[in-house]
C-alpha cells in the first residue's frame, strides 16, 4: 500500500502546485520556481503534472515542460508494472507426508502488513476458499508497524473465520506495535474466533499445532520438546531458527519474514531481507533439515521498500498426508 499511498500523495501535489503557479502569474504574485515543478514531475507526480498543466492552461508552450508528457507515460508503463508485481496474487502448493490418519490441507497468510487485495480483501479471501483448507494459519506481521490499518488487517480476519478455524501468532511487526488500540485489535481477533499460538500448543486430530512468538525466538523456554508420539506441525515468523524448531521436534515448520528478498534473481536468489541481509539463505520454498520441512512463504505485502520484482505474492497450500 505504501506505493500507491506515495502516488496518489506525490500527484496530488504536484497538480496543486501547477495550480497554484498559474493563480500567482495571474496575480502577479511571486511564482514557484520552474525547476521546483518540473521537480515534482520526475519523483513520480508527472500525471498530476501533465494534469495540471492541460487543466490550468500553464506552461504547455514551454519548451522545457515538454519532458512531461513523456515522463507520464514512464510513469504510467511503470505504474503498471510495479502494481501487477505487488499484487499479482499467486499460490504455491506443497505436499508433505507427515503420516497422518486423514489427510488435512492448510492455507498459509504470512506478511500480509495491510496489502489490500480487493474490497473486504475479496481477490485473497476468494483463493484461500478456492483451496478448501482445514485450516488457516496466519504467520505474523498481518498489520504494519509503519502504516497501521487495523481495519484492513480486520477485513480478513473476518473473511477467513468465515471459511476455516484460524490460528494466529505474531510477527515482528506486532512486536513494534503497543497500546490500547492493538489491545483492542487482539480482543476483536479472539471475539471472531482467531485462536493465538503465541508460545502455546493445540492438540489437533492426529497432531500437535505449535506456535512460538517471535518475540521469544531468541530465548524460547515456553514449552519442552514434543515426543514422537505425534507429528508436529509449528508455526513461526522467521526461518532463520530453523535449529530452534528441530530441537523442539518439528516435523512440519510454516515461516515468511522474508518477503521472497524483495527482487528476486533468476538463478541467484532474493536480494534483501527485512533484516537488511543480503541474499538471504532463505527467501522461499520448502527446504529439508534431517526430515523436517521448513516452508518459507513469500508472504503478501510490503513493509518499508514498497516494490517487488519478481516476487509476487504469495499464498502458501499445503496437503499434509
Amino acid at each position: 500500500m505504501l506505493l500507491v499511498y506515495y502516488l496518489v500523495l506525490v500527484n496530488l501535489a504536484s497538480f496543486i502546485l501547477y495550480g497554484m503557479d498559474k493563480s500567482y502569474a495571474k496575480k502577479g504574485a511571486r511564482r514557484i520556481p520552474e525547476r521546483t515543478l518540473l521537480f515534482w514531475a520526475w519523483i513520480g507526480g508527472s500525471i498530476g503534472a501533465f494534469l495540471g498543466m492541460r487543466l490550468f492552461h500553464h506552461k504547455t508552450l514551454k519548451p522545457k515542460f515538454f519532458a512531461v508528457p513523456f515522463l507520464m507515460v514512464v510513469e504510467l508503463v511503470m505504474c503498471g508494472f510495479f502494481l501487477y508485481q505487488n499484487y499479482h496474487l499467486t499460490v504455491s502448493r506443497y505436499d508433505v507426508d507427515l503420516g497422518l490418519e486423514n489427510d488435512i490441507t492448510i492455507v498459509q497468510v504470512s506478511d500480509l502488513h495491510n496489502q489490500f487485495f480487493g474490497i473486504k480483501q475479496s481477490s485473497l479471501l476468494k483463493q484461500i476458499e478456492k483451496a478448501g483448507p482445514d485450516i488457516i494459519v496466519v504467520t505474523g506481521d498481518i498489520v504494519d508497524s509503519t502504516h497501521t490499518s487495523y481495519s484492513i488487517a480486520m477485513d480478513f480476519i473476518k473473511g477467513a473465520v468465515k471459511i476455516a478455524p484460524v490460528y494466529y501468532i505474531t510477527g515482528n511487526h506486532e512486536n513494534r506495535l503497543h497500546g490500547s488500540k492493538l489491545d483492542a485489535f487482539y480482543e476483536d481477533m479472539r471475539s471472531e474466533g482467531v485462536i493465538f499460538l503465541d508460545d502455546t500448543y493445540a492438540g489437533m486430530d492426529g497432531f500437535v499445532l505449535a506456535g512460538i512468538a517471535d518475540s521469544s525466538l531468541g530465548s524460547f523456554n515456553a514449552y519442552p520438546a514434543f515426543s514422537d508420539e505425534r507429528p508436529v506441525i509449528m508455526l513461526a515468523h522467521e526461518p532463520q531458527y530453523y535449529e530452534l524448531y528441530k530441537s523442539l521436534g518439528a516435523d512440519l515448520v510454516l515461516t515468511g519474514h522474508v518477503h521472497g528478498g524483495q527482487i528476486i534473481i533468476p538463478g541467484k536468489g532474493g536480494v534483501l531481507s527485512p533484516d537488511f541481509t543480503f541474499f538471504p539463505e532463505f527467501y522461499e520454498g520448502m527446504h529439508d533439515f534431517g526430515g523436517m520441512r521448513l516452508i518459507v512463504s513469500r508472504g503478501l505485502g510490503n513493509s518499508v521498500a514498497p516494490v517487488r520484482i519478481n516476487d509476487y505474492p504469495e499464498l502458501i497450500v499445503v496437503k499434509v498426508s
